[in-house]
């Protein structure tokens, strides 16, 4: 399973651990990724992703998943959100219909 948020794309960076002697080694800065359920109005379901938290904080401010999704330009976002985002279109057309 890979390391990386499934809505932003968020994931492993890599840098210097910087000693007082100034050596430099690798290491490598993991995203924090929290499995979660995240109610989606639309479709009237939970839908379970691995996100990062920066990610939860921005579908709360945002209003929820599907405002988020829906404001969100599709450049932004993973293929499992852009998947996401189609069954939020046809579910609302077919709600409107």
């Amino acid at each position: 399973m890979a390391r990386r948020c499934a809505l932003t794309g968020k994931g492993v960076m890599t840098g210097n651990n910087v000693s007082h002697a100034h050596n430099k080694t690798r290491r490598r800065f993991l995203p924090n990724l929290q499995v979660t359920s995240v109610m989606s109005d639309v479709l009237g379901q939970a839908v379970r992703l691995r996100l990062s938290t920066q990610t939860i904080r921005t579908i709360e401010h945002n209003g929820g998943l599907d405002s988020y999704l829906l404001n969100t330009a599709d450049t932004r976002l993973t293929d499992e959100a852009r998947r996401l985002k189609r069954r939020l279109k046809k579910a609302m057309e077919r709600k409107a219909a």
